[in-house]
């Protein structure tokens, strides 16, 4: 099943939640929405289940496979929603939860007892649940109850399946966890797949596709590589993952950070100016001495090397606090200790100035 979002408008009151959304979503894909509290990502979820109605437009649409469904009732739209508080009846069994969507249906639709048995084991079993039918909600971990809120969510057999931080009431590791499994699952079940987080691990580790949302508008679509990598605004790039900051000027068509000229391709001849500098902590490189390169002095004011690689933390001759990931071998060569004097350089670097990217 194919979505396709075309200008869509939603206000409460004063307040503009969605501000002129349009995304595609090809059939099978499984696409994060990903941003900050009050981005609009749930409110768009919301308008595409048909739990909200988006604002009045001449040319708002959204379609399923072609097909506009805003005059489609919620129960035909054949979507699945999970809510991330599980939403699971206490006093029934995981397998009643399971079952409940298919008993429900009009009795012209509704399938044999013995077809619901079927479909519900062979949902416990997908999900990985299978011989916990008769415990109830409270007998169950997070996870699992999670999972059970997903199969009663596939029970019905959804042509689309619409997620609303599924994961964010559990612990770090039962994430990390419920996270492979739900990519696993998907690679199994194929069913075009919305989920909505704020977690950018969980997004780009998870989707085929990244839509970065803010202040209700979409600021970037593409790969979790592409938005990663290629960030087209200083929203998207701040937002993923950690980065320094830096203030630099522009002389002469070149950007300079201190006293670093960054290489900046293709034309840039904005004359005189101010710019930010956007730098990861794996994209700096640390050295003892000067090596003939242009680089900018630092002193060294802690470093942690529990984890895959060292985080250390420096103060540049500016007062700004610097972050740089290296490996654990390279912090073993530099021996570094706090108050040493080092030299930054990037590898790369990406500079940003009113309505450009480079």
């Amino acid at each position: 099943m194919s979505i396709e979002i075309n200008r869509i408008h939603k206000s409460f009151g004063a307040y503009q939640a969605l501000k002129d959304v349009s995304l595609n979503i090809r059939d099978g894909e499984l696409v994060t929405l990903l941003g900050p509290s009050g981005s609009g990502k749930t409110t768009l979820l919301r308008v595409i289940a048909g739990l909200e109605e988006p604002d009045a437009h001449p040319e708002t649409a959204i379609r399923f496979h072609g097909e506009d469904v805003r005059e489609t009732q919620i129960g035909s739209r054949q979507v699945g929603f999970v809510f991330q508080h599980y939403a699971l009846f206490r006093h029934m069994s995981v397998f009643e939860n399971v079952a409940f969507g298919l008993r429900v249906r009009p009795r012209r639709q509704r399938p044999s007892k013995l077809a619901i048995n079927s479909r519900v084991h062979e949902l416990l079993k997908l999900v990985q649940l299978d011989g916990l039918a008769g415990r109830y909600p409270s007998q169950l971990s997070g996870g699992q109850r999670q999972r059970v809120a997903l199969a009663r969510a596939l029970a019905i057999e959804p042509k689309v399946l619409l997620l609303d931080e599924p994961f964010g009431a559990l612990d770090a590791k039962v994430r990390q966890g419920l996270r492979e499994w739900l990519r696993r699952l998907h690679d199994e079940i194929h069913v075009t797949t919305i989920l909505v987080t704020h977690d950018q691990e969980e997004a780009l580790e998870v989707a085929d596709r990244v839509v970065v949302m803010n202040a209700g508008r979409v600021e970037q679509d593409g790969t979790p590589e592409d938005v990663f990598h290629r960030p087209q605004s200083e929203f998207v790039m701040d937002f993923l993952g950690r980065v320094n900051v830096f203030h630099a000027r522009i002389e002469d068509g070149r950007a300079w950070w201190d006293n670093v000229p960054l290489d900046v391709p293709g034309r840039f001849d904005h004359g005189q100016g101010q710019a930010h500098v956007y730098i990861r902590p794996h994209e700096l490189e640390i050295e003892l001495q000067r090596n003939g390169h242009p680089a900018i002095e630092a002193n060294v004011t802690r470093i942690n090397p529990a984890g895959a690689v060292a985080k250390v933390g420096l103060m540049s001759a500016a007062g700004r606090d610097i972050h740089v990931d290296i490996p654990l071998e390279r912090l073993e060569v530099l021996a570094l200790r706090p108050g040493d004097r080092v030299y930054l350089s990037p590898r790369k670097a990406r500079v940003f100035v009113p309505e450009y990217v480079i």
